[in-house]
């Protein structure tokens, strides 16, 4: 059963708006951040009290600015999202098929409903980098829900058949060393000079040298642990090729630590390597969710007793 019988392409290209968009707010919410803007507005859901936009006055910065377009970018991914789960519920073919589909626009609704939450927390306790390092946890699990909808929504409704070992073993340690890696990340970058506020720079207590050395660590285990996982999969027959892309954005995202740690963590280098986090957990989800291949569900056939 090819893609066209599964899916319409206005379903399609909404599930790939939400999940372009899910990429893209980390982007800008990472903008926020470096330019020190986080608290731009000064409480939440308000920009300002009494007021739910900025004011603006001659003495104004454009922090502000940058946080309250930030916060009008969750509107539209309330938007995409809502038409998601429009098209899932009312749009042929995928209205007839399973109701996971039903379930995952329903999750990914309520996780950006969520993060609007935990946004307004981190605004009122004047950025914690607890809660702002969650509100990247929850943006990066709406980008893995988000792609595995997208590559699910195209393959076949039949129960999943699991590769040939050892590849599960290593998918689960791929996976697992990924979301560590990424962790490690997000406080690697909470102890950094980017608290997302000049005068709230609340950071983690720890040591950057050694938060920085654990997330390279974590780093160089992904790549061999996405070597081995790309070796096993060829030799099942099931090709290496899928992991191209997890590989090509392994190596950017490494070329650019490395980078913005020896020159000082410019902001734009930053941006650009929170930007492929967000990649880099797209693309992992979609080359982990095709392993598990389905076959198309056949109808069963009703026999007709002779009179």
């Amino acid at each position: 059963m090819g893609s066209v019988h599964l899916t319409d392409s206005v379903t399609h290209r909404l599930v790939v708006a939400n999940l372009a968009a899910q990429i893209g707010i980390i982007v800008t919410g990472g903008l926020v951040r470096v330019t020190g803007s986080g608290l731009g507005c000064s409480t939440w859901p308000q920009c300002e009290p009494g007021t739910f936009t900025p004011v603006l006055h001659e003495e104004m910065s454009f922090h502000p600015l940058v946080e309250f377009g930030n916060r009008l970018i969750t509107f539209l991914l309330v938007a995409i999202a809502l038409a998601v789960l429009w098209a899932v519920h009312r749009r042929e073919p995928v209205r007839s098929r399973p109701p996971v589909f039903r379930r995952l626009a329903w999750t990914v609704l309520a996780l950006i409903a969520t993060q609007a939450v935990i946004g307004g927390l981190s605004v009122l306790a004047d950025l914690h980098p607890a809660i702002v390092g969650s509100h990247m946890y929850f943006s990066l699990a709406l980008v893995a829900l988000s792609a595995y909808l997208l590559v699910r929504l195209h393959q076949p409704d039949g129960a999943p058949a699991a590769p040939p070992a050892p590849v599960p073993a290593l998918v689960t340690a791929l996976v697992a060393v990924g979301a560590l890696m990424l962790v490690a990340g997000v406080i690697t970058t909470g102890t950094g000079p980017h608290s997302g506020d000049a005068d709230a720079p609340y950071r983690f207590a720890l040591d950057p040298l050694v938060v920085t050395r654990t997330h390279s660590a974590l780093a160089w285990l992904f790549v061999a642990l996405l070597g081995a996982t790309a070796l096993a999969t060829a030799r099942a027959g099931m090709g290496w090729r899928r992991w191209r892309w997890v590989a090509a954005v392994t190596v950017l995202q490494g070329l650019v630590g490395y980078v913005q740690y020896f020159t000082g963590l410019p902001v734009a280098l930053v941006v650009v390597h929170m930007l492929l986090s967000a990649l880099l957990v797209a693309a992992t989800t979609a080359a982990v969710t095709g392993l598990w291949r389905r076959e198309a569900v056949v109808p069963e056939r009703r026999v007709t007793q002779p009179a």
